[in-house]
């Protein structure tokens, strides 16, 4: 049950860091799984119950600032619906065509769009594009930061 539980953790662990790229795998929760996997892999507490508690609200914190960060950016810089709407399924069509950089790409190319759609110049656009794309890479690089401290955590104590 150990090994079962070790290597379920490992593989959590790594699909969690790749999960902060990709939007379709829940990066955060996995690796805190991983955590939690190598906690009650072994007879004695690998954590404390304080570490768990700790990294359990920053894995629902960044959870939630994943999805509130961009549309926090976009309310504060007044993106339109289109633009919303326009990141969201450029995001989608970046990562299927073409991952993992069309994620990134698609986010600010889809915003654009969008806007343009609305109505809005195109300076107008652009600013609205990079202002998705902005929030959105801030939300990927703090879930990925979270991800590979509790990767560091997992892996440290594993050994």
């Amino acid at each position: 049950m150990e090994y079962l539980l070790i290597s379920l953790g490992v593989i959590c662990s790594i699909a969690g860091i790749l999960g902060c790229i990709f939007p379709a795998i829940p990066g955060t929760p996995l690796n805190y799984l991983a955590l939690l996997c190598l906690h009650f892999s072994q007879p004695e507490p690998v954590f404390s119950n304080l570490f768990l508690i700790v990294f359990a609200f920053l894995t629902i914190l960044t959870s939630v600032l994943d999805y509130i960060l961009p549309l926090l950016g976009a309310k504060w810089y007044g993106i339109s619906k289109y633009g919303l709407w326009g990141s969201s399924v450029g995001l989608l069509i970046g990562v299927i065509f073409f991952p993992p950089f069309g994620l990134i790409i698609g986010i600010l190319i889809g915003a654009i769009i969008g806007e343009l759609l609305a109505g809005k110049e195109k300076s107008q656009a652009l600013k609205a594009g990079i202002v998705t794309f902005v929030s959105n890479i801030l939300a990927m690089v703090i879930k990925l930061s979270v991800s590979v401290l509790m990767a560091f955590y997992f892996f440290i104590k594993m050994f």
